[in-house]
């Protein structure tokens, strides 16, 4: 007997679990499990690694016993594709939840919408180009299916607070800070070029473009100049574990300024710890507000988290509201049809991306006289 969903719950289908304590779909498991989404009933999880050539592997085992408490205790139903998913019954509102690799998405919409979902939710970006994004948008659209994105920085409590506090002070100007815990060494530095290929702008940064695109009017059509900081921006050409070089931002630092009169920046760095904010500053420049992520009341509970998830990746717990928030949201537009507000749409996904592409080229151009190489 597989689970099912109650009335006004939304019965989800998970795409990509990976392994525990380290999959993205994991921690989406188990907040849903948890009943930490009052809208989203985990019915089905579907997982062609580990209940196929990865079964045997690393982290096989640790699925596996995952996998049948998730039988014994909830009911959920595992299977290898979507196409084994039982058909969806009738009155039924299916969601589907892809937290798999972002090449695969494109395929793996068109199987979600064949499985009978009505609203799809994919993690960022969504799709390696914009060209697949804008063939998704249309594949959705003529099925009648709505897409929503992962960009949960989108409802982050720090995000929030600055653009309140901006929105009540006149002249204010926004910058959106995100950093990482990479060591400032070539070693360090190399393994990440190689692992996000795509890019820090099409990958670590793209959350930060999604703000734009969400709330600032930043297309790239709509772009009337973007100022880049050279003095803190870098660009590195470095070695990956394969032998291979790769050149990429390791920092960067840029304002942008719409034709529509919006003014926003935003600085990256994946050396610069483990914690991320968003500053106001008045007409001179001064800094008059911050508010950062985790904060005192994340911070509580993170640790909490630590304890219940031993060994699990820590930045699930210092977003850990923000996955359930952005789930919720999108699971009661599925089951309700209520508006999820500030949740990001493909439209936001082909905006930010395409904001990406042209800022990778425009900051290799500035900063081609400055990149280093090790």
């Amino acid at each position: 007997m597989v689970a099912t969903p109650s009335p006004g719950q939304a019965e989800v289908v998970l795409v990509g679990c990976g392994c525990p304590l380290r999959g993205m779909g994991w921690y989406h498991a188990v907040q849903m499990l948890g009943n930490e989404c009052p809208s989203a009933k985990l019915c089905h999880i579907v997982e062609p690694w580990f209940l196929g050539p990865g079964a045997s592997g690393p982290g096989g085992a640790e699925f596996a016993e995952f996998k049948s408490k998730a039988e014994a205790e909830h009911q959920v139903g595992f299977y290898k594709s979507l196409a084994d998913v039982p058909p969806v019954a009738d009155g039924v509102k299916r969601l589907a939840l892809i937290s798999g690799r972002t090449m695969d998405n494109p395929r793996l919409l068109g199987e979600s919408i064949a499985a009978g979902c009505s609203v799809i939710y994919l993690e960022k970006p969504g799709a390696p180009t914009v060209k697949e994004l804008e063939v998704m948008k249309k594949e959705a659209a003529d099925a009648n299916v709505q897409i929503c994105m992962g960009y949960n920085k989108n409802v982050c409590k720090y995000v929030r607070k600055a653009r309140e506090f901006a929105a009540a002070s006149e002249g204010s100007h926004v910058t959106f800070v995100s950093n990482n815990t990479y060591e400032n060494n070539a070693s360090s530095l190399g393994e990440c070029f190689e692992r996000n290929a795509e890019g820090m702008l099409k990958n670590m940064a793209i959350h930060e473009l999604a703000l734009l695109a969400s709330f600032y009017d930043v297309t790239v059509d709509n772009i009337e100049s973007v100022i880049v900081d050279k003095d803190f921006s870098s660009m590195q050409t470095l070695p990956g574990p394969s032998g291979k070089e790769f050149t990429d931002f390791d920092k960067v630092k840029f304002t942008i300024k719409t034709k529509t009169g919006k003014a926003v920046s935003v600085q990256a760095d994946r050396c610069g710890g483990d914690t991320s904010f968003a500053t106001v500053s008045d007409s001179n420049g001064n800094e008059i507000f911050r508010h950062c992520m985790p904060d005192e009341e994340d911070k509580a509970n993170v640790s909490v988290l630590e304890a219940k998830y031993p060994g699990a990746m820590p930045y699930f717990f210092s977003q850990d509201p923000d996955y359930i928030t952005v789930k919720e949201r999108v699971a009661k537009l599925c089951a309700t049809g209520e508006a999820a507000q500030d949740i990001a749409t493909i439209d936001i996904a082909i905006a930010a991306l395409s904001v990406g592409e042209y800022l990778t080229l425009l900051m290799q151009k500035e900063l081609s006289g400055t990149v280093a190489s090790q």
